[in-house]
Parts: structure tokens; C-alpha cells; sequence
């Protein structure tokens, strides 16, 4: 019996991986992946199990770090094979976690009052203030340093006895040799950090010891496009193919709506209200607005929902064209798509994001149209008339229009 027993177990304990290699499959075929691509990731999971096994590391308490040790474990293989187990391993580890695409992993895990701390910090920016998930990234890596810097130093619960002193030492050394953006960014976290504690009942108000740091850059005048060339930039999809409908719809909510690359990215099949002509954006700071459809955007989100969307998944409008065939990872990737489109009509690419340009010029186009900073602030979606203000900056072309020439030697002033 005893015999029997250990073998059933074994059994047991054996058939499990491989269950978690279908599921995993399962997941990877749902998002579009070829079969020869899930073929290959499987035999790679099955080499990372084995490595795994050898080790003595149970499956459930694989991590990324295993996965990094997987794939550095030699390099006498071929680089696509490397790619294929990098990708595979790394991915198969967040499915067993469970936690791919959740919100909240900026938190520190464990007991310990930094990380009691750090989510209360969190859960404050995410729910009272509205902040976007790629927000708090920027935010919580330095003011984790912070807690960490400060339980290393007094060895005591973070922020007992905090003094300004602490706060300035603490600057000065994580500031040395690092650039302008660095200290602002580290500056501008941790004086919310010492605000959010203040309301916390933690401790008093500090934040008033940290001094104002700006990062004092040339604001360059940006030339924005003509409708000509908006025209030109949109004539180059290619309404034959695939990316060509999905490119010139994404082309048009940026230059007829005037909608962010972040905007784009997450706008989902539930969000077209085809029947009113209404579009839901999901701006920034988690605010809804509602703006009208016009007849060449809905035309052009219809042609690509109609023809391109067979046998996805995912509700975002927007998805990539290879495996997965999901949602895309962030504005970089609607940004890079207007860039391709510029390029291809002849237009000099922008220095930073080229889906701000289309922005930037539809807000021009208005200006020059008579329209109010009201009515740009109104579509724009600016929470106030200082930004909208921004995009009022004129242009050399719109100076020589107004210019008095100059006077003549010895005629009238």
C-alpha cells in the first residue's frame, strides 16, 4: 500500500506541470499564436520544467528570477532559440502567478510597515486621485527608495521620527550625478509622498522642505501640419490590407478628434455607440467624455471591425496584427504608427511623439479658424484654460500676417 501510495502521488505530482503547460497553451492559442509558434513555446516550457525539476524548484514557486537563471544558463545556443525560451519561460511564469495584465503590482509584497506604507500610498494615487497605472510607475519606484532608505538608516519603522534633516540627506545623496529629470521626478514623488502621509495622520506636513526643482528645457516652436498635408499623411494607408485599415482609423481619431496615443490604445469595442454617433474616450485621470463620430472616423472604424476583427478575443478596438492578437501595450505603439504614416507622406519626422503632432495641429486648425480657447479646451478635454493655452502659440507664418513692416530711414514712425 505504501508503495501504491507513493506512486499515485508521483503520478499525481507529474501530471500537474503538464496541465499547466495546456492551460498555458490554451491561453497563448486564444490569442491568436500559430501553430508552429505554440509547438515551439511548448517544447521550451517542457525544457524549462526540466531545468526547474533538476533544481529542486516546485512549479508553484516559480518566479522571474528563475526564468532569467533559465535562460543565462549557457550560451551554446542559437539566438532565435534563446528569444523563443526567453519569451516562453518568462511568460509561463506570470500565467502561473496569475497576475499578467492585473493593476496593483506596484505593491510591495510582505509584512513590514514600508509596505503597508507604500499601499496606502498606492490605493490613494489609483483611487482618490485618479491616476493612470503607467502614473504610478513613475511614482512608486522613488518613493519605495525612500522607505527603503529610510528603515535601512534609523532601523526602525519607516518615518518614526522623521526630521527635515532626513528628508534633505536623503536627496542630496540620491541626487548626486543624476540628471535634471531624475531630481525633479524624485523631488515632485517624494513631496506627494509627504502630503499623502500628512492626510494619513502619519505625520505633519514636511512637504514644504523640499525645494522647487524645474527642468528648464527650450520650447521649441513646433511647426504643426497643414490640412494638406494631413490629407497626404492619411492617403498613404492602404485600404487593401489589414494594417492599412487598422492604421488610417487609428489616423483619423487622432487628426479629426484629436485624441492622445494613450486614448487610442485603450478605446474598446463597447465604447462606439454607433447608433447616437457617440465615442466614449477614457482620458486622463480616469474622466469619461463623450464626443461626437464624425462620418469618415465611423466609416473607417466600421471597415476595420468588419473585416479584421474574426476570431479575437480581446475587446480593444485597436490589436496587434501578429500573436498575441491582443490590445496594444501603451501609446508608444499608436505614436509609432503615426510616425510610419508622416514618414511614408514625405513629412519631416517630429522630434518626440508623433501622435501629438496630429493633436497639436488640430488645435492650431481651430485657432486659425476664429475658434475661442473655450471651444479648443472643450475638445481637447483640457481640465484647464492654461493648458489649451499652450496650443495658442503662434507661428512665423501667422506673424508675417499681422507684422507692420519696418520703417523706412527718415519716414514716419
Amino acid at each position: 500500500m505504501e508503495t501504491s501510495d507513493v506512486g499515485s502521488g508521483t503520478a499525481t505530482r507529474d501530471k500537474e506541470p503538464g496541465n499547466h503547460v495546456e492551460r498555458f497553451l490554451g491561453q497563448l492559442r486564444a490569442e491568436g499564436y500559430a501553430q508552429t509558434s505554440l509547438q515551439r513555446r511548448r517544447g521550451a516550457v517542457l525544457v524549462f520544467l526540466g531545468w526547474a525539476r533538476r533544481h529542486h524548484i516546485p512549479v508553484e514557486e516559480l518566479k522571474e528570477s528563475h526564468a532569467v537563471a533559465f535562460v543565462a544558463r549557457s550560451t551554446r545556443r542559437a539566438k532565435d532559440r534563446v528569444q523563443v525560451e526567453r519569451s516562453a519561460a518568462r511568460r509561463f511564469v506570470r500565467f502561473l502567478v496569475g497576475d499578467a495584465g492585473k493593476p496593483g503590482g506596484w505593491v510591495t509584497r510582505g509584512p513590514g510597515p514600508a509596505s503597508m506604507i507604500e499601499q496606502r500610498y498606492v490605493d490613494h494615487l489609483r483611487r482618490e486621485r485618479g491616476l493612470a497605472e503607467r502614473s504610478i510607475s513613475v511614482y512608486v519606484p522613488y518613493v519605495r527608495s525612500f522607505l527603503t532608505w529610510l528603515a535601512a538608516r534609523s532601523r526602525q519603522p519607516p518615518l518614526t521620527g522623521l526630521t527635515v534633516e532626513d528628508i534633505r540627506e536623503f536627496l542630496l545623496v540620491r541626487t548626486r550625478g543624476r540628471s535634471g529629470e531624475y531630481s525633479r521626478l524624485l523631488t515632485v514623488a517624494i513631496r506627494s509622498l509627504l502630503r499623502f502621509l500628512c492626510m494619513d495622520g502619519v505625520s505633519a506636513d514636511m512637504s514644504r522642505a523640499i525645494p522647487m526643482m524645474r527642468a528648464h528645457r527650450p520650447r521649441a516652436l513646433r511647426r504643426p501640419l497643414t490640412p494638406v498635408e494631413v490629407e497626404r499623411m492619411l492617403a498613404t494607408t492602404d485600404l487593401a490590407t489589414r494594417r492599412g485599415r487598422r492604421d488610417r482609423a487609428i489616423l483619423l481619431l487622432l487628426a479629426r478628434l484629436g485624441l492622445r496615443a494613450g486614448e487610442v490604445a485603450k478605446l474598446e469595442l463597447g465604447d462606439i455607440n454607433w447608433r447616437a454617433a457617440e465615442l466614449l474616450v477614457r482620458g486622463k485621470g480616469r474622466l469619461h467624455d463623450r464626443l461626437p463620430l464624425p462620418a469618415d472616423v465611423g466609416g473607417a472604424l466600421a471597415l476595420h471591425l468588419g473585416r479584421d476583427r474574426a476570431g479575437a478575443a480581446s475587446r480593444r478596438v485597436f490589436l496587434r496584427l501578429f500573436a498575441p492578437r491582443v490590445g496594444f501595450a501603451g501609446p508608444c505603439a499608436v505614436s509609432a504608427i503615426a510616425r510610419l504614416a508622416l514618414e511614408r507622406a514625405g513629412i519631416q519626422r517630429p522630434p518626440r511623439a508623433a501622435a501629438h503632432l496630429l493633436r497639436h495641429s488640430l488645435a492650431t486648425r481651430m485657432i486659425r479658424a476664429g475658434a475661442s480657447l473655450e471651444e479648443i479646451s472643450e475638445v481637447l478635454r483640457h481640465r484647464s484654460r492654461a493648458t489649451s493655452e499652450l496650443y495658442a502659440q503662434v507661428d512665423f507664418d501667422a506673424l508675417r500676417g499681422v507684422a507692420r513692416p519696418w520703417p523706412l530711414a527718415g519716414g514716419p514712425l
